[in-house]
């Protein structure tokens, strides 16, 4: 789904951009330019944000550590 419609910016290229290191929306701005037209994405883009935070806690919390 596009989150950016200025800069043509999807999901997927935000949670790439999460799996690349980028943890706040000035990150995402950084990469992709997520919000820097209209500014009407940020909020989604936050939202995306939090919500592959979640799931990567969710999925580290159950993949064992073997040190």
């Amino acid at each position: 789904m596009y989150v950016c419609i200025c800069n043509a910016v999807t999901d997927r290229q935000i949670e790439q951009a999460f799996s690349d290191g980028a943890l706040t929306l000035e990150d995402l701005q950084r990469a992709l330019a997520v919000g820097s037209q209209c500014g009407n994405c940020k909020s989604c883009a936050k939202e995306c944000l939090a919500s592959l935070r979640q799931q990567n806690r969710a999925v580290a919390g159950t993949v064992p550590c073997f040190i």
